[in-house]
């Protein structure tokens, strides 16, 4: 039995082109939301979220 691929779509050969691509979900860097501080409050539906930066880079959201 074989099982053959689907050739890859071709990208786009020049730059503007692909400036033109739009990602499916919007894009927020981290530092526009949290600026200097290294936590955040979020409010969703009521709720109270913590978003926090580590020392490490990485990025930890809590109840």
């Amino acid at each position: 039995m074989s099982t053959a691929l689907a050739p890859a779509m071709p990208l786009p050969r020049n730059a503007s082109a692909a400036a033109t691509l739009q990602p499916a979900e919007p894009v927020i860097s981290s530092r526009s939301l949290l600026g200097a501080a290294s936590t955040l409050i979020i409010e969703h539906q009521g709720m109270h979220y913590t978003l926090r930066a580590t020392r490490n880079g990485k990025l930890i959201l809590t109840k």
